[in-house]
């Protein structure tokens, strides 16, 4: 089993590589926002848990989010791997994820980072504003405060991966399918 986690600033076109990543080898795609969604719908143990801590206005403990991804990676079958998409965003995570793996003797393959400078971010999200009226989108200081986050969520994960030779980092400037043929190259050598 393959397990790739992708990272990529926001605008970085991680929705849409991923897609293609998915198709092409045959991965189930773990996006916590849409599994935490998941299991609040399906009503799950973890699903009520999560719903009654986010109807509190308080966050969901990195448990029960490891929880539902555990549950996920035990109950999917058909498919050839995973690709992580917005876990692990912490040290704690990757430690967790790392650990959890490890109980089936398994680990994370790669970590697949689509880079784009910080200007380039700006000019993406602002276009994406206008095509799906995502008003949130709009607004620079909104979209500041998401570069800064993800600089400083994302760079002790980095370092993490990069000690363990995990780390893998892809030019995401230029066309769809140019930065698609370079993760698929990428991919192809995992």
């Amino acid at each position: 089993m393959k397990y790739y986690i992708l990272f990529g600033p926001p605008g970085a076109g991680k929705g849409t590589q991923a897609s293609a990543m998915v198709q092409k080898y045959n991965l189930c795609h773990l996006s916590t926002g849409e599994l935490l969604r998941s299991e609040i719908a399906a009503g799950t143990p973890l699903g009520l848990q999560a719903k009654a801590l986010i109807e509190a206005g308080s966050l969901v403990p990195d448990e029960v989010v490891e929880g539902m991804i555990e549950a996920k990676f035990q109950g999917t079958e058909g498919v050839d791997g995973f690709l992580l998409d917005g876990f692990p965003r912490t040290i704690a995570q990757a430690e967790a994820l790392d650990a959890m793996l490890a109980k089936t003797g398994e680990a994370v393959t790669a970590v697949v980072s689509i880079m784009i400078p910080d200007a380039m971010i700006h000019e993406r999200i602002a276009h994406r504003a206008t095509i799906e009226g995502r008003a949130d989108d709009a607004r620079p200081e909104v979209v500041e405060n998401r570069i800064r986050t993800y600089h400083d969520k994302t760079e002790p994960l980095v370092g993490f991966y990069k000690e363990t030779g995990r780390y893998n980092e892809i030019d995401g400037v230029g066309t769809i399918a140019e930065v698609q043929g370079r993760i698929f190259d990428l991919m192809d050598r995992f």
